[in-house]
């Protein structure tokens, strides 16, 4: 174990700091402030050593926390990213991009501040990266069986890195023009710059997993031929479809999906050319959502130069504290400030969205909101509370409601009530020799959940082609790590 007495005698909860707001904005670098390595250590021996660590339970993929947090305090670096690597394939998005419902569960949390597991496991990944510690791994042998996986977030990322490594011939398609799904084109540089991505993914062509972008199965290739080409499939193709809002004034100009805005951003962002590009600049911008795809909305905004930026949430804000509700160690719905958040605008609570009003040009003007009241359990507008806020801007952050299922057919795999595909215990769909892995089965959910899924839909996949498998299945489509539900 890590520092026997350190959760005693260093009570407090340290994390690096964030840069200063008026300097971040001028740029897309990320927001933290480089790590110090004996606060690092420091904080690693407060890991307790728990008769029975719930962390391991809160976090889907099983990581393997005290082991790495006791090498970390101990400065044993190699060996915590081998043990770091053994659950979990992609620490460096996970410790950039999960919201830690581990540390949620961490039992130090019960009375104190949680182990700062997250910021410990980035740490970790990056000193991998730097000193040379993250290599290849190819097969010592192939087998003859081909996998396509469809999709290139972090469930098709790591269902391909574990059946590369199994010997199968992996390829990998991606619609957009590069690969990454999600994490290169819906999440902002300030929160993971894209450079960590880049590394990873030499890494996996090391290891012979072929990437084949800017291709739209069912379009550019049929999905009959797709599983006439390969021995086995894999969807991962995430939750994509966002939530509408269908109100009047929906059609106006400037009125978007949050995926939209966040896409040219970020191409702009990586240098490519976009025209009419949706900006922020000089406008004043609501965000109605209040998740973490409403937050990368805001603070994109704020670095395009925007007037004004508000967010609007249909429900209550949430307590400071742990909910009584939400016991430990569940995974709690808490205030949090974020780094945009910490960058400025307002956020507004109770507030439901009435009306786009317009311009004659067509264009957005305003939003006619009320405050939210609650019937019946709904949540409806409270007659006679009506407002306008100013919008020159609108972006919906709602969440997603299932899979583009459109694109597949009368080829596609059944789907669930929710909208998402059907698929049984071993994430086989109902089409023979389809799995499906991440969000496009389970739902918008984590990034923990999607690489979970997407080593275990591997491992059932390799038992598909060869009988059996040695590769690890962490988590089965029913299972659900404590408090944290699919979306």
């Amino acid at each position: 174990m890590a520092d026997p007495k350190g959760f005693l005698t260093v009570t407090e909860r340290e994390l690096p700091a964030r840069r200063p707001v008026p300097v971040r904005i001028m740029d897309w670098k990320e927001v933290y402030e480089p790590g110090d390595s004996a606060v690092l250590r420091r904080q690693a021996g407060r890991c307790m050593d728990c008769g029975v660590p719930f962390c391991h339970q809160g976090c889907p993929l099983g990581n393997l926390i005290p082991e790495w947090n006791d090498l970390t305090w101990r400065g044993e670096g190699r060996a915590a990213i081998d043990r770091l690597h053994a659950t979990n394939n992609f620490p460096e998005f996970t410790g950039r991009l999960c919201p830690a419902p581990c540390e949620s569960a961490c039992v130090l949390g019960i009375n104190q501040p949680a182990v700062t597991i997250k910021q410990i496991e980035v740490s970790i990944i990056d000193e991998a990266f730097a000193s040379g510690w993250v290599e290849a791994q190819p097969p010592a042998r192939l087998t003859g069986k081909t996998v396509a996986v469809v999709g290139s977030g972090p469930a098709g990322l790591a269902a391909a890195q574990q059946l590369t490594r199994a010997g199968h011939t992996v390829a990998v398609f991606e619609r957009d023009d590069r690969i990454g799904g999600l994490l290169r084109y819906g999440i902002p540089d300030f929160k993971m710059e894209k450079s960590h991505l880049d590394a990873r993914l030499r890494q996996m062509s090391e290891e012979g997993t072929r990437f084949r972008a800017g291709v739209n199965i069912g379009t550019d290739i049929s999905w009959a031929d797709l599983r006439t080409r390969y021995d086995a499939v894999v969807i991962a193709t995430g939750a994509t479809l966002p939530r509408e809002l269908a109100i009047p004034g929906r059609d106006l100009d400037g009125v978007h999906f949050a995926m939209e805005y966040l896409v040219e951003s970020n191409k702009a962002v990586a240098g490519d050319p976009v025209s009419n590009q949706i900006t922020a600049e000089g406008k004043h911008v609501i965000v109605i959502g209040g998740g973490d795809t409403g937050a990368d909305c805001i603070g994109t905004a704020h670095r395009q130069g925007a007037l004004s930026v508000t967010n609007l949430a249909i429900g209550r804000q949430p307590s400071s504290g742990r909910p009584e509700h939400q016991p430990w160690p569940m995974m709690p719905t808490v205030f949090e400030v974020s780094s945009a958040h910490e960058e400025g605008g307002e956020r507004q609570y109770l507030a439901s969205t009435v009306e786009f009003l317009g311009n004659e040009a067509g264009e957005v003007r305003a939003l006619r909101v009320a405050e939210t009241e609650f019937v019946d359990g709904r949540r409806v507008p409270k007659s006679g509370t009506e407002r306008e806020i100013p919008a020159d801007l609108v972006l919906i952050a709602m969440g997603f409601t299932g899979p583009a299922y459109e694109a597949y057919g009368e080829d596609g795999p059944q789907r669930t009530e929710r909208g998402a595909f059907r698929r049984d215990e071993d994430y086989a769909s109902t089409i023979p020799g389809v799995f499906v892995a991440g969000d496009a089965g389970r739902g918008q959910s984590l990034i923990v959940w999607a690489i979970a899924e997407g080593r275990a839909a591997a491992a059932a996949v390799d038992r598909h082609l060869m009988g059996q498998t040695v590769l690890p299945a962490p988590v089965r489509p029913s299972d659900v790590a404590i408090g944290v539900q699919p979306a």
